[in-house]
């Protein structure tokens, strides 16, 4: 029987409680619901008003993953959708995570949670710019500190201000909060900034996707900025072999860090850590530390 349960007045099934999602771990669906509901504070804050995308993995990161824009079948009617412009078509619709009810729903089919760079009422315009660093084995998240400690430095001499967290995979995100602009145009800025990063740190840095570029060095990815793109969101859980999240950190961990295990975080180190440095992230809500994108 599929236990229902009631969240701010919306009725919920939630099904499979005890079934493991990650083996190596233990972790079950329960538990996983439960880390989002500990963490719902934060993580709908970065959520609010950004039209998603889930990576779903209903039987675990071992299974079967698949990646989906579109409302998922048996979507509630009370769940927001907004309309979303395609490349291929006049427009899409994606999910808006903006309330409990609809994270512990979206949760109950076990995604990770990617948004754009833009908010629903102003597609295409984005308010912050986004780095996956991304390593190349056998380079690891020590070198993508490194590398963001530049790109930290680079932001800064055009006035903006840069915050950092782990992928919750193998690398870091960087992220600047900025005035809106075109996503095209905040692309065109990314992408100068990595081939920078790549003229200053030859031996540390690739901006081109291309495998054979990358081993031993850390891919600067600039194109999540392009609109159709989406990102891992702050404090997703992600379909890994242990329950790692995406984590905020400070500008000290990733100074400090001198091995990867450094900057691996799971779902249970987050209360805590919440509760020692609050959302790390907060200041990419804040409308007031966002800076002009500069000329490009």
């Amino acid at each position: 029987m599929t236990p229902i349960t009631v969240v701010e007045g919306r009725r919920l099934s939630l099904s499979n409680l005890e079934k493991v999602l990650y083996g190596a771990t233990g972790t079950t669906k329960g538990e996983v619901l439960h880390y989002y509901a500990r963490t719902a504070g934060p993580l709908l804050a970065h959520l609010a008003n950004r039209p998603v995308s889930f990576l779903r993995y209903p039987d675990g990161p071992g299974g079967q993953l698949f990646f989906t824009k579109n409302p998922p079948p048996g979507t509630p009617e009370w769940v927001r959708v907004a309309e979303v412009p395609r490349k291929t078509a006049d427009s899409g619709r994606q999910v808006v995570v903006e309330d409990l009810p609809t994270l512990m729903w979206a949760a109950n089919l076990v995604v990770e949670f990617h948004t754009h760079q833009w908010q629903a009422d102003t597609p295409g315009q984005a308010d912050r710019l986004v780095f996956d660093l991304d390593p190349g084995a056998p380079a690891t998240v020590v070198e993508c500190c490194a590398v963001a400690r530049w790109l930290r430095e680079r932001l800064g001499e055009d006035g903006l201000d840069a915050y950092v967290k782990t992928s919750g995979s193998k690398g870091l995100h960087l992220l600047v909060p900025l005035e809106r602009a075109p996503s095209s145009e905040v692309s065109a800025y990314a992408k100068g900034l990595a081939v920078e990063a790549e003229a200053a740190l030859p031996e540390r840095v690739v901006h081109r996707m291309s495998r054979s570029l990358r081993p031993g060095k850390v891919f600067v990815d600039h194109s999540q900025n392009a609109a159709a793109k989406t990102t891992a969101a702050a404090y997703t859980l992600r379909a890994r072999r242990e329950p790692t999240v995406s984590t905020p950190v400070t500008w000290d961990e990733i100074t400090a860090c001198t091995a990867a295990e450094d900057l691996v975080f799971r779902s249970a180190d987050i209360p805590g850590r919440l509760e020692r440095h609050g959302d790390l992230l907060a200041p990419l809500l804040d409308p007031g530390r966002a800076g002009p994108l500069p000329d490009t």
